[in-house]
């Protein structure tokens, strides 16, 4: 079984299109779907009871908290999870038709690969100069230098959550990147370059949608995980210094990306 994990916060306008996205899938096994309902203040909630309704043959589970954030929602979903791989999409993005079929093909082809990426929008995805243009195992370095892949692009063996746990609730922005920080410390960590998912309807990979689109925040996240692998020992005090600058200067040129272009 596959669980797919939705944290859900005032998504009465794409909720529907983000279920049918997972009910269109031509993946043949067994699906669950999770809908964690960040304490969302539209309809939301209504339009998701409705679904399951009208969907039976759906395994459709609604979990309703108090606004408690997106980390916290993603880990009720992991906590409630029976599948043995486990996914995530946000409540505004989209699956293409495959993408479930296609990683899983790729999992139970490689059963040393523990976690599985793809590409979103018909990004092409560069770690400085070099360009992924075919599966690529992911070393931790390659993180610090370009957080990737997006959220719902992945999929992963439930043994990490097991052993390694979820999602910090202490943060607001940036989890997702602490999270892929922890389990590539611990894990076979891949990346596929093949576009599987429309996200934000296929808006800018950053400043313009979700949780993304307040830069200082998400920047803050950034060297709050950077201090974070200092002290852990992940990084040394050279390469922390080294990656403080790099992340300035990245704020900086989207500031200015943003201001020039959009």
């Amino acid at each position: 079984m596959v669980s797919v994990i939705i944290p859900m916060y005032n998504s009465e306008k794409t909720i529907v299109s983000t279920l049918d996205s997972i009910k269109n899938q031509t993946y043949k096994g067994d699906m669950e779907i999770i809908v964690v309902n960040d304490g969302s203040e539209d309809k939301s909630k209504e339009i998701v009871e409705d679904y399951i309704t009208q969907n039976p043959e759906l395994k459709v589970l609604l979990i309703n908290q108090d606004n408690k954030g997106v980390s916290v929602a993603r880990n009720n979903g992991l906590k409630n999870a029976k599948g043995k791989y486990f996914a995530f999409i946000d409540s505004d993005d989209e699956w293409h038709e495959q993408k479930t079929e296609i990683q899983i093909n790729i999992l139970k082809s490689n059963p040393h690969i523990d976690f599985l990426g793809c590409a979103r929008n018909n990004e092409k995805i560069k770690i400085l100069f070099k360009r992924v243009n075919k599966m690529y195992k992911i070393d931790i370095k390659d993180l610090f230098i370009k957080m990737f892949p997006q959220t719902s692009t992945v999929i992963f063996k439930r043994e990490l959550f097991d052993k390694y746990g979820g999602f910090d609730e202490n943060m607001t922005h940036a989890e997702d990147g602490d999270l892929w920080i922890r389990y590539c410390r611990a894990s076979n960590f891949f990346y596929i370059p093949e576009s599987l998912v429309t996200t934000g309807k296929g808006k800018p990979s950053f400043g313009f949608s979700g949780l993304s689109s307040n830069m200082r925040l998400m920047h803050l996240g950034n060297l709050r995980i950077l201090k974070k692998n200092k002290e852990e020992g992940v990084i040394s005090n050279i390469e922390y210094y080294l990656f403080y600058l790099f992340y300035i200067l990245k704020y900086i040129r989207r500031i200015i990306i943003k201001k020039i272009y959009f």
